[in-house]
């Protein structure tokens, strides 16, 4: 499939002026979360059948086989019209379709992929309570009995897990030489006995992510993905998955939210406090910078010229240019700025709810990788400076 750039744009900002849910702002505004789900598969269903939901899949499913290039057209345009985020459907259409594209076997793709687009939800059993930003630490263990591998463990931060049907699980099914080489990647159904999920009450109110308990927990071992100590290598590609695409449409969704930080000011009659406009004029440059490093990342990725590091470098401007974001949407608020309010569940990152989007932007600082780790990253991989000791006080 291959469309002129133009032609494209403008058939995908004339579908989602028709298709958005009208004042989805409104009916996600302090809502629970059975009424986000439904919402959520509603809005879903709608972008499969246009073919907008899966532009990244190859050619064959819905949408499929887009170039990047149209592929960033597309969440450019679901920026610019603030659409609601997918975030239901996230794991599901990135992590797990990608990586079962890429590592799974005909049969995993059969019984897996058409259910993504029926709506099979799914989540991630990566992090661990002593191995977060650190997979090589996943301590959660597997034995391979007969032809099921058996699993004890915890899993923690997994989105949505208490919503899904299945689970991206990393597991340790070797504790002998290096770490990586010690991990295995299974695909786990989550109404397997012996498997419990917690959801997390966080600060801002919200229950996005969950802990997952695994009590001799089975899985043949014909739903394992790769190899056995394969883990390490499949894991990455799931990670990899996110990148670009998902950065292009967060930094755009910023670049078109700056216009609650002037509506803000005008609101409350400080539009002319010089000290906000100068805070305003260091922050505009710093979120086109995250527009134009999203894309330039974007672009390598089409030209195949992706260096490591490179994302690294675009995740953490993007972290911390959200942080400042908010910070400034939180200063400018002023003391009602400070109230509790209904959050928008769907929203973008900067929904104009100034307390949960400042609480909300230090999530971006450690999930998918902290701040550290992406310095460390972009110093030793990018740089050539020497690796980070194990041992921090040597």
């Amino acid at each position: 499939m291959s469309q002129a750039p133009e032609a494209l744009r403008t058939e995908v900002r004339a579908w989602l002026q028709n298709n958005i849910p009208r004042d989805w702002r409104a009916a996600m505004t302090g809502t629970d979360q059975d009424a986000f789900v439904r919402a959520q598969r509603e809005w879903f269903g709608k972008l499969v059948k246009a073919g907008y939901a899966t532009p990244h899949w190859p050619e064959g499913w819905p949408g499929g086989g887009r170039s990047l290039a149209e592929q960033k057209i597309i969440y450019e345009e679901v920026a610019r019209a603030d659409a609601p985020r997918l975030i239901l459907f996230f794991v599901a259409l990135y992590h797990a379709a990608c990586t079962l594209i890429e590592w799974g076997t005909d049969e995993q793709k059969r019984a897996h992929l058409p259910g993504i687009l029926d709506g099979k939800l799914w989540c991630q059993g990566f992090s661990e309570p002593n191995a977060g930003s650190d997979l090589a630490a996943v301590r959660t263990r597997a034995e391979l009995r007969g032809d099921r591998y058996v699993i004890n463990g915890q899993k923690i931060w997994s989105t949505l897990a208490q919503h899904a049907d299945y689970c991206l699980l990393l597991v340790r099914t070797d504790t002998a030489g290096p770490p990586q080489a010690g991990l295995t990647y299974l695909l786990l159904d989550m109404r397997s006995k012996g498997v419990s999920v917690r959801p997390i009450a966080q600060i801002t109110g919200d229950d996005e992510f969950s802990e997952i308990f695994l009590d001799d927990v089975e899985v043949p071992v014909s739903d394992r993905v790769g190899g056995e100590g394969q883990g390490w290598a499949v894991a990455q590609s799931t990670l990899a998955s996110e990148r670009g695409l998902t950065l292009v449409e967060l930094s755009h969704r910023m670049r078109y939210a700056l216009n609650r930080i002037t509506g803000l000011m005008r609101a409350r009659g400080v539009a002319g406090d010089a000290a906000l406009r100068r805070d305003l004029g260091r922050l505009a440059p710093k979120v086109d910078a995250a527009c134009a490093l999203a894309d330039q990342y974007l672009l390598k990725r089409i030209e195949n010229t992706e260096a490591p590091g490179d994302a690294s470098i675009v995740k953490l401007h993007y972290a911390r240019t959200l942080r400042d974001f908010t910070a400034l949407g939180l200063r400018i608020a002023g003391l009602q700025g400070q109230y509790r309010e209904p959050f928008i569940r769907g929203g973008g990152m900067e929904t104009g709810n100034w307390p949960f989007d400042f609480m909300n932007s230090y999530n971006w600082t450690i999930a998918g990788g902290s701040d550290e780790i992406q310095r460390n990253i972009i110093a030793e991989r990018m740089l050539g400076m020497p690796r980070e000791p194990k041992d921090w006080r040597l």
